[in-house]
């Protein structure tokens, strides 16, 4: 399927792509104009439109087209719940909601500066999206075994989150 968004991506434009792939539309191909082409491209190309004014999966109220497309597709991840929080704060200029929001936010401003287009800003951000989720995941899993990993000595830690890490995949 193709996916049609404003050009110039950032946060929710980096995001959704990577979403897209991992959980709605493996072979998902995207398409980024300028706003004023959208509606047109949508048409020509039978694609769906994401992030841009005045669509079913763009921002509603306090949630950005992200939180959008998780509500869309059900997708239940704990893991991308947890991923939901930090790009909705980045995205909607609300960086005290999640403490990795600023973070996110300087790096896909940098990525979307030093890249050459769109499409090479949404390979870089991949990567740093694979390592939020995974960052989210071993959060949850800490919460969950706090107990257990208190007792472990420093250098079994990581072997324990990275084996109960592996039985999540």
């Amino acid at each position: 399927m193709k996916w049609v968004t404003r050009q110039y991506v950032h946060v929710d434009r980096t995001a959704c792509p990577w979403l897209i792939k991992k959980f709605v539309d493996p072979k998902a191909e995207f398409i980024f104009v300028p706003v004023e082409k959208i509606e047109e491209t949508v048409k020509k190309e039978k694609a769906i439109s994401y992030d841009a004014p005045g669509v079913e999966l763009g921002h509603h109220g306090d949630k950005c087209s992200f939180d959008a497309i998780v509500e869309k597709y059900k997708i239940k991840d704990t893991a991308v719940l947890e991923l939901a929080k930090i790009v909705r704060a980045a995205d909607t200029d609300k960086m005290e909601m999640a403490p990795e929001a600023a973070g996110l936010e300087a790096i896909m401003t940098g990525f979307g500066i030093v890249s050459k287009d769109d499409y090479e800003t949404i390979a870089k951000a991949s990567l740093v999206y694979d390592a939020f989720y995974t960052n989210c995941k071993l959060k949850l899993i800490r919460e969950k075994y706090k107990a257990e990993i208190e007792k472990l000595e420093r250098k079994d830690r990581r072997e324990f989150l990275k084996k109960k890490l592996m039985e999540t995949a």
